[in-house]
């Protein structure tokens, strides 16, 4: 009997739980779960003997594929992979994929609540502003930046966006503006919403010189990846611009410092929590388990991230 191992440090919710091994079973396989463990040994001695793996934000790293001597799939339920080795997963032939648009939604809502709470001043005494008639820049233009969109066209705000790998038609039919390049972009939106991927290319990639680019008031938001923040930049720009803001849900490894120099115009969440609602937790583990299901009886590799 196939057996797939849940390991999550911070466990799925019941109802996912449910779900999964309602999906796991009906297939034939044996259900393993490991939850709230301390210690990444009891995770190497959990994955020895299965033939798939889910987790959330676990780190699966070369010394835990070495561990897993039957793995076949490794699934990490939600859209952001980084803590998958790939390299390893590849030279293991073992599958690596994500579930991408399962917590869109989650992480959209999140966008655009903390676009709010920075343009009525953190919610504390003194005159904010609206969003309403604002400029938004969506800076890739997956999953989460279209629901981005569509949410704030209900704000009657004017949304543009930047993605060379996305149709411009397409954006057009969705009532949005593209624009030619990411400078255009910044220039622009009073808002930027970024959805870029942590890569070589993008590491870094927003700085000084994209953010000194925005117009007064400008406020960038980051429910991303940190490491696509030039973090030294960023305060170097917010230093001479008293007027630009920050809000991130991955708190930036000078998070202390920007707080200590910047005050309210900037916030970052206490934990990442785009993909923090009860109905992604869900979405998300469901559609691991149905990979999952998916690879080991038809070979489908449709969400396969180390091609």
């Amino acid at each position: 009997m196939k057996k797939v191992l849940v390991a999550t440090e911070k466990p799925f919710a019941k109802a996912a739980v449910d779900g999964i091994r309602n999906i796991i079973e009906k297939a034939g396989y044996e259900l393993v779960l490991l939850e709230k463990y301390v210690d990444v040994n009891e995770f190497y001695k959990a994955v020895e003997e299965v033939d798939a793996l889910i987790v959330r934000s676990d780190k699966v790293t070369k010394e835990v594929i070495d561990a897993a001597k039957n793995l076949k799939i490794v699934v990490r339920a939600g859209a952001g992979y980084d803590n998958l080795d790939l390299a390893a997963c590849t030279t293991r032939n073992i599958v690596a994929m994500n579930t991408p648009g399962q917590n869109s939604n989650a992480v959209a809502e999140l966008a655009i609540g903390m676009m709010i709470y920075m343009a009525r001043n953190t919610f504390k005494s003194g005159t904010g502003s609206e969003l309403k008639g604002k400029k938004l820049g969506i800076h890739a233009y997956g999953n989460v930046g279209k629901l981005v969109g569509k949410i704030a066209k209900g704000f009657e705000m004017e949304v543009l966006a930047f993605d060379p790998f996305t149709p411009k038609d397409m954006m057009v039919q969705n009532g949005v503006t593209p624009v030619d390049n990411v400078e255009e972009l910044y220039s622009k939106c009073q808002y930027i919403s970024l959805h870029i991927p942590a890569n070589e290319q993008t590491k870094k990639s927003i700085g000084y010189d994209l953010l000194s680019k925005m117009p007064k008031g400008g406020c960038l938001v980051n429910t991303a990846r940190k490491e696509v923040i030039n973090e030294e930049e960023l305060v170097k720009i917010m230093e001479e611009r008293q007027d630009l803001k920050y809000v991130t849900d991955i708190a930036a490894d000078n998070q202390a410092i920007l707080n200590e120099k910047f005050g309210t115009r900037v916030f970052a969440t206490p934990k990442k929590m785009g993909a923090e609602t009860a109905e992604a937790n869900i979405n998300a583990g469901l559609a691991a388990a149905q990979q999952i299901v998916n690879f080991l009886e038809k070979g489908d590799t449709t969400f396969q991230v180390n091609k």
